[in-house]
């Protein structure tokens, strides 16, 4: 039996028999490991994520194929069965974060009793777990545990739905383009946070994600979507140094080198004098 925490084996998605959408994926992803699924706006890898979620649109099916979670079909679970893993178990966070809250709860008693419906643990024992985790993100924890979603940045809403999923300790989390709404800087303090709590409870990473630097720099194992099939796949060290579709490297092509920072570039004049 496979010890893998989630497998997809050949799984095709579409509209009834007239329109495939994905087509053959097969996916493995162990506990501790990081891995990316890459490719442009269309190519299917948010539709994969939903299809692990449970959470396909409307007019859209499940073909064939298997989506296994801990060794158990989740196509074969029930309803109560997939909800009992959605958020405790799997979460997704996604790009979208404003319907992350409801806009007439502070946004620290939303996330104390997110935690409390999944575990038994006091009110003031989730409020510090609460603020220990906003803090980790670099915002003001009891500014932000004390306000309104419309009081917040975007940006600061996006982290704190992050550090939301995050209380939970999932098994599994997929994030979906989860740091395109926020700058750089702090874009990079998420991923690193999610790092941490990923080497403290051993779970596993799953990118999705059009930016490859970052998938170099954060996934173990890389992942090619073009046009809903994956067209190529090995470590991410493989990828980058040696791709070998054409697509692959296409993409590794169009990744721009950094500027030279300005203690380089003083380094570079000092020399041509």
């Amino acid at each position: 039996m496979s010890t893998a925490l989630l497998e997809i084996e050949n799984l095709l998605v579409g509209v009834s028999n007239k329109q495939t959408l994905l087509n053959k994926i097969n996916v493995c992803l162990n506990r501790g490991e990081t891995a990316a699924l890459i490719g442009e706006s269309g190519s299917g890898k948010s539709l994969t994520a939903k299809s692990i979620m449970g959470l396909l649109p409307e007019g859209l099916i499940q073909r064939s194929g298997k989506i296994m979670f801990k060794g158990e079909s989740m196509s074969e679970m029930t309803v109560k069965e997939k909800r009992g893993l959605l958020g405790k178990e799997i979460a997704l966070i996604h790009q979208d974060y404003r319907g992350s809250f409801t806009p007439y709860l502070k946004v620290g008693s939303q996330m104390a009793e997110t935690l409390r419906s999944h575990e038994k643990i006091s009110r003031k024992r989730a409020k510090d777990h609460v603020l220990f985790v906003l803090d980790q993100m670099n915002l003001p924890a009891k500014r932000v545990y004390h306000s309104y979603p419309f009081q917040l940045s975007g940006g600061q809403i996006q982290r704190a739905a992050i550090a939301c999923m995050m209380l939970l300790k999932p098994s599994l989390l997929i994030c979906d383009e989860a740091t395109s709404a926020l700058d750089m800087i702090s874009g990079e303090i998420v991923l690193d946070y999610l790092e941490r709590v990923q080497k403290q409870t051993n779970c596993a990473v799953l990118y999705i994600t059009h930016d490859l630097t970052q998938a170099y720099k954060r996934a173990d194992y890389i992942y090619i979507m073009n046009e809903g099939t994956v067209i190529e796949e090995g470590p991410s060290s493989k990828i980058k140094e040696s791709p070998q579709h054409h697509y692959t490297k296409q993409l590794n092509s169009s990744i721009l080198p950094l500027p030279p920072s300005e203690t380089e570039h003083n380094i570079r004049s000092v020399g041509n004098l």
